[in-house]
């Protein structure tokens, strides 16, 4: 993803299934959104970040029936849930898609018409092996024993003989090939394009896009007595979210300044989805492709696969009551490689966020402040980045950190940006214990010592920055105790100012005038940028180490 020479930037997730509440997947992607979308505003672009849910479908209409309510009510209790989440995991969407829309409608009928019209769309009959659960027909050779769905082993499929609608998905074999070839990075990481080249070259058949004898759904425009099948309709959903909200619901108004998306977020249980049928259809529409498509893996539980079964689920509601948002934000992007499989163990993430978060980061914004406080009279010592050596072993460390985390945040390499910034930490705290601060005071080394607590503010500021899409509201305390009232919580909405600069404020308790100090401070990406003798501000823990309950959270 080298988004660089682009103004703007749309980054989605899935649209969830909303058949039942949402769960830890659900807030992994989500929170991978979010980082990547506040990173992109910090490079002043303009940012849109798309959610939803996906409405429709057998699934949904029998999980209400079972409940006794009427799927739209379903629907909007599960919606509930979603936005509750993502309100307490400080998710910043700025789209949210519902496929029972009514202007979502709309673009399912303008862009049904176009295939339609592309001649791609036959009736057929089609027979075989459906998961209601995947909302998918399976081959018989992939079923467990007992006709059970690999995905969902607990869900036995049903034999279906339909007349439906299909979508002529071999006519785009070799389109589909070509685009693959010509543009290796279109599905990410390699295992997963691994995958749907294997797939695609077994070769593709035509698949349903309408349903008999389902209600809950959009009316196939030529048939009305079916159903469009629901993913036909959900992947639209990305294309509704597009609408400006005043403007008409058509497919042009909504593909006019847009499209395409330049990101889409998945799980890999719908990569052939996303990365073979969506891209097929968009061909047979006309219309421009995604520029990519990221397939996470999956998550176990202390080393089991997590099921209903084992009762072993992770519910992100449960730890993120307990915990908090940032601690739950920064393990999961910090301790999962992106793209790849990852366990969960709650005795672990407790270690590793109090380590990293308390121990070394907290530790050393701590330390450094109170030191400057000490002996500083609590500002930036009387000294700028240009009175640093070149072989200082931050400023070595913080010169090429920056261009180092854009290029890890670009690749969604999650893990490697906080590795990069957590090594400038802890090499911090090194050089404080290794050049003794309170030792050059004690001797009157006072240049010295002026350039061992910049060299080490100036770190913990750059640490911060680059740490804020992951943990926005740890490092906006950071910078405020730094003496620099910003907000990067402000800086994540399209509807705020997105330059920084902008947002810096002297602090008001300040008894100097610290306005010549931040006329620079569009740089915030570079080691260097702290001015002699700003006002800092007062000395705070940023973060309270978290405690294990009695008995480990399910």
């Amino acid at each position: 993803m080298n988004p660089t020479n682009k103004q703007s930037f749309t980054v989605t997730t899935p649209l969830y299934y909303v058949n039942d509440v949402p769960h830890i997947g659900h807030a992994y992607t989500t929170m991978a959104a979010d980082t990547i979308a506040r990173w992109q505003r910090l490079q002043h672009r303009d940012v849109l970040l798309i959610t939803g849910t996906d409405e429709h479908g057998q699934k949904i209409e029998r999980t209400a029936i079972a409940a006794g309510v009427e799927p739209q009510v379903h629907c909007d209790r599960i919606v509930e849930r979603f936005d509750s989440l993502w309100s307490k995991l400080n998710i910043k969407y700025d789209r949210f898609s519902r496929t029972t829309a009514a202007n979502h409608q709309q673009i399912v009928k303008d862009f049904f018409q176009r295939v339609w019209e592309s001649g791609d769309i036959y009736q057929g009959t089609q027979q075989g092996w459906y998961c209601v659960a995947c909302e998918e027909f399976k081959e018989e050779r992939d079923l467990l024993e007992d006709k059970h769905c690999p995905l969902h082993p607990s869900k036995q499929v049903e034999w279906r003989d339909e007349s439906n609608y299909f979508f002529r998905l071999s006519k785009y074999q070799q389109q589909l090939e070509a685009l693959y070839a010509e543009h290796p990075d279109f599905i990410l990481p390699i295992s997963r394009r691994n995958e749907v080249l294997k797939f695609v070259a077994q070769g593709l058949q035509d698949f349903s896009i309408s349903r008999v004898n389902v209600n809950w759904g959009i009316p196939l425009p030529t048939d009305p007595d079916q159903t469009i099948y629901v993913w036909f309709d959900a992947l639209l959903g990305y294309v509704t979210a597009l609408i400006d909200p005043h403007a008409e619901a058509s497919l042009d108004n909504a593909l006019h300044s847009r499209w395409p998306i330049d990101l889409h977020l998945i799980g890999k249980d719908i990569l052939r989805f996303h990365a073979v049928y969506w891209p097929a259809m968009l061909m047979s529409a006309g219309l421009p492709l995604p520029e990519r498509v990221f397939a996470h893996g999956y998550f176990t539980k202390d080393g089991k696969k997590i099921s209903k079964s084992e009762g072993n689920a992770i519910d992100p509601i449960a730890l993120v009551d307990r915990y908090g948002a940032e601690p739950l934000r920064y393990y999961f992007l910090k301790e999962i490689e992106f793209g790849q499989d990852g366990d969960f163990n709650e005795t672990r993430f407790v270690e590793i966020v109090n380590a990293d978060l308390a121990n070394s980061l907290g530790n050393l914004v701590n330390r450094t402040l109170n030191m400057a406080k000490k002996y500083c009279q609590g500002r930036v010592p009387d000294c700028n980045a240009a009175d640093i050596s070149a072989d200082n072993p931050l400023k070595i460390l913080g010169r090429d950190l920056g261009s180092q985390v854009d290029i890890a945040y670009n690749s969604l390499a999650f893990k490697t940006a906080c590795e990069a910034i957590f090594n400038l930490v802890r090499s911090s705290n090194k050089y404080i214990d290794d050049l003794a601060p309170w030792t050059l005071f004690k001797q009157d080394k006072h240049a010295e010592l002026a350039q061992v607590l910049y060299s080490v503010l100036e770190s913990a500021r750059l640490s911060a920055y680059l740490l804020s899409p992951i943990v926005p509201k740890i490092s906006t305390d950071i910078y405020r105790q730094l003496g620099l009232n910003i907000d990067f919580d402000l800086n994540c909405c399209n509807n705020s100012n997105n330059d920084l600069a902008s947002q810096v404020t002297v602090n008001s308790e300040s008894p100097i005038d610290n306005t010549a100090a931040i006329e620079n401070w569009e740089h915030h990406q570079t080691w260097g940028i702290l001015q002699a003798n700003y006002q800092l501000g007062e000395p705070q823990p940023i973060f309270t180490k978290l405690e294990l309950p009695t008995a480990p959270s399910s």
